[in-house]
This record gives structure tokens, sequence and C-alpha cells, in this order.
């Protein structure tokens, strides 16, 4: 085999005897891809020699578990927007990696997933760590493909970076069997992949859908924006800002939208969802006209269809057309980029500012605030809230710092109080509600933004689902800082326990290891505290900390997150206390 000198740069134009294995590292080199995770193994092992060749060129992070690769590599995606890559062998690691296919195929991650195969004359026979990963990952990624020959390699695998990373992005799984990477062949080099016969990922916009749109905004009386993450993965947080600006529109987010505009924007009026604030949700059902800009008007926005925004009229800009009229009808559906699509109705849009519009947020606001986000984030008695640790890290990070959260009560704490200056810094598993998300994925947007203060929201539960990514942390130093809010419980399971079943906690009582213990064995320094006066102090020692750090909170046993859309109500059934359920 040639030494890495002889090889390292390719002229396009000759023709080379290159290895599968070969050919999948100058893909990743030429894609740029500058970090992988994965974890090797006998089917992959052929890739991982080729790689052996690239320590300087490309950084792999071994993670403990397959299943941390992948979040590592969608934390890795969604703060750096460049597409995330994993490696994993054949059968059990391969199939490791479907929770988080599903997880990145629901919240549009970019990934491309490389999995080993056995030998392509054993498929079909129960070879050892033998599994079919392409129709198990079928309806979970936005393409799969199995390589057995390895002139394949090169289209195969420009194809999967430009369908990963094109249009409404995904997760793509690409199986290459042992013999195609063994397999010497012709390589003439790599081509960039720049279109797909029959696949149309950026719609050309039709003009007179942005007429139309602008005919039904332009006489709003009480016009409405919610936004998605669609507006940070086509990288138009600007255009939106400038469409809200020049019309004076209210907008809301959704939890996977949020950071798009500052949470401190004059017209930001806070989150939509079954735990957002108050006044976008009841609003809703008031405004005349609703655009809905890149977002899939998920159940947990919407809560019963039939009750949502029958006043209104609805604009949709998303630039997948299956969510067009999915869930909520559209009186007009603007198919295409929203970088593109915005500037034209900003070009024509009025100034619709209202007063007593913009006043009805603030009102709903106030009563919120009252009610409970007071109480909440300045408390005077009883034990620490989640929300009033959120609080102090607003006031020690001013707003700055990337923010993963786990899944349960804390998430949606983290996700409802968390102030955010900066796009690309809220991360969290939207659509498939991961536990054990929020470790590895802080890993990986450590790596996707080094320069920037990474910070992991996490509960008890939801931690030790994988923990044992403390181990890569070890051994790689990523500057993660990890906040474990324990509440004892499984707290969002708990709630709904409490509300509707009667309290009958059927076990989501959980015991939990010294986390601060365990974080020791790892060599990484930890604090536990449970006093409110030990609280800004401790997380000022965190942030200062040169090197990861973990902080355990004890925070109030059984408290609920409030607002709440119960499940089977409408958006303007919203209740802000126990007693109104």
């Amino acid at each position: 085999m040639e030494t890495k000198e002889k090889r390292s740069k390719l002229i396009t134009n000759e023709i080379r005897q290159y290895s599968g294995s070969e050919a999948v590292i100058d893909a990743l080199m030429q894609e740029g891809c500058a970090t992988i995770f994965g974890y090797p193994g006998g089917a992959i092992m052929p890739i991982y020699d080729a790689l052996f060749d690239y320590k300087k060129e490309i950084n792999h992070i071994l993670v403990r578990h397959e299943q941390g690769a992948i979040h590592a590599a969608q934390g890795f995606a969604r703060v750096s927007g460049k597409t995330g890559v994993v490696f994993a062998t054949s059968g059990p690691g391969a199939t490791n990696l479907v929770t988080g296919l599903a997880d990145a195929m629901i919240d549009s991650t970019p990934l491309v997933c490389i999995t080993g195969q056995v030998f392509a004359h054993l498929l079909g026979t129960d070879a050892f760590q033998e599994t079919d990963i392409i129709n198990i990952t079928t309806p979970i990624t936005k393409w799969n493909y199995q390589v057995t020959d390895a002139t394949e390699i090169p289209e195969v695998l420009a194809k999967a970076f430009y369908i990963a990373k094109s249009g409404r992005p995904g997760p793509v799984l690409i199986d290459i069997t042992k013999n195609a990477q063994l397999q010497l062949f012709d390589y003439q080099g790599y081509n960039f992949c720049k279109c797909i016969r029959s696949y149309k990922p950026k719609p050309e916009i039709r003009v007179e859908a942005i007429q139309q749109a602008i005919s039904v905004i332009n006489k709003a009386k009480k016009p409405f924006v919610i936004f998605g993450q669609g507006v940070i993965l086509g990288n138009a947080e600007k255009e939106l800002q400038d469409f809200i600006e020049k019309a004076i529109i209210p907008a809301a987010w959704t939890i996977m939208g949020k950071g798009a505009i500052p949470t401190n924007h004059p017209l930001a009026v806070g989150m939509l969802g079954m735990h957002g604030n108050y006044g976008p949700n009841y609003l809703t059902n008031e405004c005349d006209v609703l655009i809905a800009i890149g977002m899939r008007f998920d159940d947990r926005v919407t809560g019963r269809l039939d009750k949502y925004a029958k006043q209104a009229k609805v604009i949709h800009l998303d630039i997948d057309p299956s969510e067009i009229d999915k869930n909520v009808d559209s009186t007009i559906a603007i198919w295409g980029d929203c970088k593109e699509s915005l500037p034209l109705l900003t070009d024509l849009v009025s100034n619709l500012y209202n007063e007593d519009w913009l006043t009805e947020f603030e009102r709903k606001k106030s009563i919120e605030y009252d009610a409970l986000i007071h109480n909440e984030l300045f408390p005077q008695m009883g034990g620490i809230t989640m929300g009033e640790v959120i609080q102090v890290l607003n006031e020690l990070t001013k707003g700055n710092a990337i923010i993963v959260s786990d899944v349960g009560q804390h998430q949606m704490i983290a996700c409802r109080y968390a102030e955010q200056t900066t796009t690309r810094s809220n991360i969290t598993s939207g659509g498939l509600g991961t536990m054990g998300f929020a470790l590895p994925a802080a890993i990986g947007a450590k790596y996707g933004a080094p320069e920037r203060m990474v910070i992991a929201i996490i509960g008890d539960g939801g931690v030790q689902m994988n923990i044992q990514e403390l181990g890569t942390i070890m051994q790689f130093k990523p500057d993660v800082k990890i906040i474990i809010l324990n509440n004892s419980f499984l707290g969002m399971v708990r709630q709904w326990q409490e509300l509707f079943h009667e309290k009958r906690y059927s076990f989501t009582d959980i015991q939990s290891p010294n986390f601060v213990q365990v974080a020791k064995g790892y060599n990484i320094k930890g604090k536990q505290i449970s006093e409110r006066k030990e609280l800004r102090t401790a997380l000022q020692e965190m942030l200062n900390h040169s090197e990861a750090y973990l902080l355990e909170i004890a925070v109030i046993h059984e408290d609920n997150v409030f607002p709440m859309v119960p499940q089977g109500k409408g958006v303007a059934d919203i209740v802000l206390r126990k007693k109104d359920i």
C-alpha cells in the first residue's frame, strides 16, 4: 500500500489504484470533514486502517457507545451548520445508530453515517454481526444505500453529502461491505455532486404565491409570525428579522426555532407549544393572518387541530412540500427556501403596526409573569427551582452560551427561560424527545463551535442513559460544562402522573449514583449543591473552570412545569396553574 505522503494530494485527472477505504477517506477530505465521531469494529476495520494515516487532517473522536457518536454528530451539525459524520461497524454497531437516525430525521439534522458490513458473499446468511441495516433504517433516513463494489464509493458518497445537506436536511446512511472496503480500483478522483435527476431540493419560488400572500398580509389587522428551525437551517435569520421589523409583526418560535432572532428582540413574544408562553399560544387563536415560516405544525405546537387558528388565514413558507397542508390547511403556500422567499415578501410588505395587538401580547406576558414566572425565577423560600438556575445562568453568561438540553422538565424550563442572543445556541431533541441526547450532543457541539461556551442541562434520569460518554470527555478533553438538575424523579412523567393519574407514581422515582464521584472517576471536576445561597458561586466556579466540569444541583422534588396545554385541548385552553386543569 502506498504511504500517505505519496497519495496525500490526488490529481483528479490521474488514474491511481485506491482501495475502497482510501476512497472513503479521500471523499471526507474533499468534503472538508475535519471531525468524525465513531467506534471501530471488525466490519469497518479497513476504513479505520485508512484513517490511521490522516490523524492530523481528520480528528476522530472515539465515543463510548455508537448512540453517543450519532448524538455528538448531531450536536456538531446543529451548531456548525456542517454535516456531521459518523463511523460504526456492522450488526450492533449499526443498530445502535437507529435512535439517533430517527432523531436526526425528525429534527432535520444533516448527517452522513458510514457503517461497515460483512463481505458481500455473506449477505443474507446470518453471518456474524450481519444485520440488514438498509431495511431497518429506510424509514428514518433521507437516503440510504449499500455499497458492494468499491467503484461506487466516490459517486455514492458525493450523493450522500449532497442529499444530507441540501433542501430539508436529514441523515443519510451508507453501508459498505468489507470486500468493497478492501477492493482496489482505478480511482479517478472525487467529483462533488451538484444535482440528482428528479431531486429538487431548492424549488423555484412562484411569483404568484408571493403576490397572493402579500395581498393577504397587507390587509391584516392582527398578523402573527410563528417560525421554526427552517429559518436556522436556511441561514435566513437576518431575512426573518428584516421582515418582522419592516412589517412590525410579533413573532414566536417553536422549540427548534429558538435563537433565530434574539430572545430579547422587541418583537419576540416567546415560545409556542405545550409548555410555551401564555401569550403566543392563546393569541394564535385570535390573529387574523398566521404566517408560519420553516415550521411543521407539530402536535405539541397546535394542540387539537380542530381548534387551532380556525379564524386565521394561514400563509405557510416551507422548503418541504410534504409539510404543506399536512396538519394545518394553508390559505396560501410558498414552497421554497425562506432565505429567498422572505426578502420577496419584505420588499412588498406594508407597515402593519397595531399598538393594541402588540399590547395584547404584553398584557398576556404580564399575566404569565405574575402568575408563575416571577416565583419560578426569583423564589424566596423553599428549595432551588429549575427556573432560578437558568435565570442565574443567564445573568452570568449574558445569553451568549450554547445550551444543550436533554428531555424532560428541565428541557422545557431551559427552552422557556434561557436567554439567547445568537443563532444555533439552543440544541435539544425536539421531535423524537430522546433522553440521553444532551451529554454526547454537548460534546459534539463543542467540536462544532470550539470558541463558544457549551453548557449541557440534563436531568438525573436522562444523564444516566449515556453517562458513559464522560469517558469521551476524559480522553479528548472538550471543555463542556454539565449541569444535572436532580429532583430524584423522572420529572415529566411524574408531572403527568400527578395531574392526570391521581398521583399514582408508577416507577418514576429514580435513585442515582453520586454523580460527582462518578465524574471524579473520569478525572472530571465536580460539585454538589442543594442550598440557594450556594447557587451563584457554584455556577460561577463552573464557568470559570478551564476544563469540563459537572455541577449537580438538587432542585425541588415535586415541581411542575407551567403553563401547560393539557393533552386533547386547544392552544387557547392553556392553563397557568395546577388548579386550572
